[in-house]
């Protein structure tokens, strides 16, 4: 699936990840009576979301529902973009390794982030901004990646010893969605 291009347009997510389901609804959110709400995380933008869930339906956390534009199965309506900080308890539990299993179905894509990263200013490469690496592995990576691309994680593991890709990647995204970080590299701005 080709990557939008990002614009002053609304950018929608198709799929969404279950990080907390709420058979009982939020406190505070007025709705109807025995309404199940989910808080989810965009597998596209990584956009956390909350949502009711049609009557009838369990979710459990990790589990991919539709949350795009066309009819939905699981989700009755989108209530909108959460904050970080809005999260339950048990969604920030879970959001690690749900972000872990998104940046593993999409490897591709993040493989090819290592392949074609560039400076973000002219004292920091965007490389650095992944918890792990420094100068030393960025200047790594470069000097491997113009010998020949990267194909997968386990490829760049190899050639440049650096730990688990995924899980680096996985803890800049929750930076970027915790608003731990300045720059933002796969997430856009709540």
């Amino acid at each position: 699936m080709e990557r939008k291009e990002r614009s002053s347009q609304q950018i929608y997510e198709e799929y969404a990840y279950v990080i907390d389901y709420l058979p009982y609804g939020k406190p505070g959110l007025r709705l109807k009576r025995g309404r199940a709400i989910v808080q989810l995380v965009g597998e596209e933008y990584f956009t956390l979301l909350e949502a009711v869930v049609r009557e009838g339906v369990v979710l459990k956390p990790s589990d991919r529902v539709y949350v795009g534009k066309d009819s939905r199965k699981e989700i009755l309506y989108i209530l909108g973009r959460t904050r970080y900080d809005e999260l339950t308890a048990n969604a920030k539990m879970e959001l690690e390794s749900v972000i872990e299993k998104i940046v593993l179905s999409r490897e591709k894509f993040f493989v090819n982030f290592f392949n074609t990263a560039k400076p973000i200013t002219p004292r920091m490469h965007a490389l650095e901004l992944i918890p792990g690496i420094g100068k030393k592995y960025m200047w790594k990576i470069i000097e491997e990646r113009e010998k020949k691309p990267f194909e997968s994680f386990q490829d760049l593991q190899k050639r440049v010893n650096i730990p688990n890709p995924a899980k680096l990647i996985t803890k800049r995204i929750i930076e970027e969605l915790s608003g731990d970080s300045k720059y933002r590299l796969f997430t856009r701005a709540s």
